[in-house]
């Protein structure tokens, strides 16, 4: 742990806490004949898909824009 550069990390973390929690607000809100595919599927790849998984959320997820 002592040589990992938290000053370049802690930016790349939040950005991606922020990513899921507004996808996963997104996801929540939108009705289901919005999203293409089942809710818990994209709530599977927003949570564990990183940076990449929000991103394909809101780029592919979702019919809506």
């Amino acid at each position: 742990m002592e040589g990992i550069k938290w000053g370049l990390i802690a930016p790349i973390i939040v950005l991606q806490l922020i990513l899921a929690v507004i996808g996963l607000i997104s996801l929540a809100k939108a009705e289901s004949n919005s999203i293409r595919g089942p809710k818990w599927l994209w709530v599977i790849i927003i949570l564990f898909g990183n940076i990449l998984g929000s991103i394909v959320y809101f780029t592919i997820g979702r019919k809506e824009y």
